[in-house]
């Protein structure tokens, strides 16, 4: 079975965005080691943002089963606000 996501993507074209429930952090998936995130020790490399980061976003792996636990999938709700405003949203940008 290919990995369709095994190839790593840029910060702004991301597999899947997670968010904490409070908003203060965000997972961006750039690449999935597996096609089975269900798999103990399964990992993605992520682009991660939180109060730690001072506003910027920091790189590495991360396994799957935290950020699912941790985060909520917003992929779709981001890829449709892209969709209506015509260019990607930028949230907490001030």
């Amino acid at each position: 079975m290919k990995n369709e996501r095994g190839k790593t993507r840029k910060i702004d074209n991301p597999y899947a965005i997670y968010r904490s429930h409070d908003g203060t952090w965000e997972w961006r998936v750039l690449k999935a080691y597996q096609t089975d995130d269900r798999k103990p020790f399964a990992r993605w490399h992520c682009a991660v943002k939180s109060p730690l980061t001072f506003g910027s976003y920091e790189y590495g792996d991360e396994y799957c089963e935290v950020v699912m636990r941790g985060g909520i999938d917003v992929t779709k709700e981001e890829k449709m606000a892209e969709a209506v405003m015509g260019e990607p949203v930028v949230r907490g940008a001030r």
